[in-house]
């Protein structure tokens, strides 16, 4: 399936849908239609607007819109994204707001490349910024990357991160949740060994697969069961015409998409029939609970072929984090070199993406790293999206993080000592 052919058939099917729905929805609201009852132009008319709109945010990146945020006395700061390093494949962006004090909490959110963009971490952000001094990694969509910008797989994406830590000093406390939770444990071990003094206070690890076969899902059963052969035949396309990325080699968002609805295919289904009745009833509004979540469920973005083909090779058939085999850059990454940055674990108890254990699994790695510098909480009930951005995110699982970066604010003692051999 490597062709530009396949790539533009499923872009031009895509147009097709959102098509065929502006199209019924158009004929449906036609005046005409209006002078006599007729219950069969409201279905056509609701099935066009919902399937139009779905078709439609599946190539368009969703802005952040954060709202603004209540400060002292009840004033409102306005938010605004600046960008603090631009890179090819992913920029480190800023969340400010000008006119409040800077919070002496500063956060790295490092943003998964697993299909969708950084802004599925946007209640996560909103519900930091109070708090926090927020950064986040934004990565950007492998169509839009011309191919003179070369590879980018799972070494790259470590020194990315090392990158942006090294930008933003030793005080800043990590974040990092979902995949990239192997990559940003590998970065700061790198940094333990290559730069001291740039390493995080803190690290807290969120939903991600350290080792992957500490608790089996079916992620982790899939990328048991096929070959890298098919994987690369099956998956695999390159970018069409349209885009700047022409000829790069791309795991395609919308394939991706289709593979997250198949794990839940009745579940979508009957959102969507749910969504068209009430549409058809007038219950619908623009940003009611289903809009909300489908604007940024369905928007997906490409990643490059080599860091998907990448990921599933050492991270989860060779399982080179959880064996402490990683090599970045043609040095060999070791984990127990950590000994002055804390690490919290956060899994869900009902997570059937990272289940329980595969993110806990660094714990273990961490040879030399005392005892009073690890943490680990499990969510009871939670599922996987809701350790990080749902309901027990925001009641439970931020406040123990909270507490967590304030307990590991300090500069550790040997932290400090290494800094002072730096400078000279």
């Amino acid at each position: 399936m490597k062709y530009m052919m396949t790539y533009d058939l499923m872009e031009s099917a895509r147009n097709t849908n959102q098509w065929l729905g502006a199209t019924a929805h158009a004929f449906a609201s036609y005046p005409m239609m209006s002078w006599g009852a007729n219950p069969a132009m409201d279905w056509l008319k609701a099935w066009g607007e919902v399937t139009e709109r779905t078709f439609a945010r599946m190539v368009v990146k969703p802005d952040w819109n954060i709202p603004p945020i209540a400060g002292e006395k009840g004033k409102d700061y306005p938010v605004v994204v600046e960008t603090v390093v631009e890179r090819p494949f992913g920029d480190l962006i800023h969340f400010t707001m000008p006119g409040r004090k800077p919070s002496k909490r500063r956060v790295l959110l490092v943003a998964p490349m697993s299909g969708h963009y950084a802004t599925l971490l946007r209640k996560t952000v909103t519900s930091l910024l109070p708090d926090c001094d927020v950064f986040v990694t934004d990565w950007h969509n492998a169509r839009d990357i011309p191919v003179s910008a070369g590879k980018f797989d799972i070494e790259d994406y470590t020194l990315y991160l090392v990158d942006f830590m090294r930008e933003l000093g030793s005080d800043i406390h990590v974040i990092a949740v979902c995949q990239p939770v192997p990559l940003a444990l590998a970065a700061t071990a790198y940094l333990a060994e290559e730069d001291p003094t740039a390493q995080p206070r803190s690290l807290t690890l969120i939903g991600g697969p350290v080792d992957p076969e500490a608790n089996h899902t079916e992620v982790t059963d899939f990328g048991r069961s096929v070959t890298m052969g098919q994987l690369e035949e099956t998956m695999i396309q390159r970018v069409g015409f349209k885009y700047a990325g022409v000829g790069r080699m791309v795991y395609p968002g919308l394939l991706q998409l289709a593979s997250f609805i198949s794990m839940n295919g009745e579940t979508h289904a009957n959102a969507f029939r749910d969504e068209i009745i009430r549409v058809a009833k007038g219950e619908a509004s623009e940003h009611d609970r289903h809009n909300d979540f489908y604007d940024e469920y369905l928007a997906v973005m490409d990643m490059t072929a080599e860091f998907y083909l990448s990921t599933v090779e050492r991270i989860f058939k060779g399982r080179e984090i959880a064996r402490n085999d990683f090599v970045v850059a043609g040095h060999k990454v070791d984990m127990s070199k950590i000994t002055t940055v804390a690490v919290k674990i956060v899994e869900g108890e009902n997570d059937d993406i990272s289940a329980p254990g595969q993110c806990l699994a660094a714990l273990g790695l961490l040879t030399n790293l005392p005892d009073a510098k690890k943490a680990s909480h499990v969510e009871p009930g939670a599922g996987h999206y809701g350790i990080f951005a749902g309901r027990s995110w925001r009641n439970n699982i931020r406040p123990l993080v909270l507490d967590f970066i304030d307990a590991n604010s300090e500069a550790s003692p040997a932290a400090a000592s290494a800094k002072v051999v730096a400078l000279k």
